[in-house]
């Protein structure tokens, strides 16, 4: 049996895959926002460290860092682009080192970079996966 191709059954199948278990780059993570003023797709960096039980940690406290809810923590780097492409470029072939060590880190970030890249253009709300 196969599924039409349409928008609603798309996003059913993506909304199943993010309930999946995923292990976290142990080299950080990124939150990604939109800077609509100056038409930007921007990915803030922020360190951690996995703990035993695979949960990302706040490196300076020990702490457990939510995923959900406000953080206060200050990132290492703001990464730019105005397009999906500019920003890959800059993150995963101009930055040495990296600071993604996962490919599906960097598959997701490039998806996320994407989800945003249209909804800057169409003036739609982004939010992160």
């Amino acid at each position: 049996m196969t599924m039409d191709l349409t928008i609603e059954n798309l996003a059913q199948i993506d909304d199943r895959l993010s309930q999946r278990h995923i292990d976290l780059d142990p080299s950080g993570y990124f939150i990604v926002y939109l800077d609509r003023d100056a038409n930007l797709i921007c990915a803030k960096h922020f360190t951690n460290v996995i703990n035993d039980n695979g949960l990302a940690v706040d490196p300076e406290t020990g702490k457990v860092i939510p995923a959900r809810g406000k953080v206060e923590r200050t990132h290492t780097r703001i990464f730019t682009g105005k397009t999906a492409k500019e920003l890959c470029v800059e993150l995963f072939e101009k930055t040495r080192p990296s600071p993604v060590t996962m490919l599906d880190h960097a598959a997701y970030l490039a998806r996320e970079f994407s989800k945003a890249e249209t909804a800057l253009v169409s003036g739609k709300e982004y939010i992160q996966d």
